[in-house]
């Protein structure tokens, strides 16, 4: 059973398939376009993204130093396309601090690294109540932080879109680059996952 067979389709999602077909319809849009903004969010613009900056950082210290002094310089390495990355920040999660990334005024997210942000991402609740209660929304998540471990919210916006950096697997260190980064998440890289 499809995804879309589980779930009715939202008045959103109709009324965007209906403006879809009228611009196609009008000549205004091609199918291939279409499927080109397709392609370009899943397959060269995505979370794939992020996590191979993750896995570099995990393997090569000077890249992890220069990804933390200046994300947008770093992620330039990889030439990515997508946007939404001219001003990145990158935070680090330890031992002693769990970082989570949050944008309260709409849904400012780094494309480029993370691909388009989950529905959730941009809900009202989440938005608000991550920075009024983050042990709890995150509990709500599976993630589960201790009280003595500090928990920092990052605000992304308009100028500065974040990205954690989660603490790298402890039974991971012989890990080559690549399978490293097939156990990267997109919600580990917005803190409301733990790898």
């Amino acid at each position: 059973m499809s995804e879309h067979e589980n779930h009715p389709a939202s008045q959103q999602s109709i009324r965007a398939e209906a403006i879809e077909s009228l611009l196609i319809e009008k000549g205004l849009l091609s199918e291939d376009a279409v499927d080109e903004v397709i392609v370009q969010y899943n397959e060269r613009v995505g979370p794939m993204n992020g996590a191979k900056v993750v896995a570099r950082a995990w393997k090569d210290p000077a890249f992890k130093l220069r990804l933390l002094t200046d994300g947008t310089r770093a992620v330039e390495e990889f030439e990515f396309t997508g946007g939404q990355v001219e001003k990145l920040v990158v935070v680090e999660n330890t031992p002693a601090v769990h970082n989570v990334v949050v944008c309260t005024l709409c849904s400012c997210y780094p494309w480029a690294v993370l691909g388009l942000p989950p529905k959730w991402y941009k809900d009202p609740a989440y938005r608000s109540r991550i920075v009024r209660e983050p042990r709890r929304v995150l509990a709500e998540f599976g993630v589960q932080i201790s009280s003595s471990k500090e928990l920092r919210v990052w605000d992304s916006s308009a100028e500065i879109r974040y990205m954690v950096l989660p603490e790298m697997p402890s039974d991971s260190e012989s890990t080559s680059e690549e399978e490293l980064a097939a156990r990267v998440t997109r919600d580990a890289m917005i803190g409301v996952a733990l790898l």
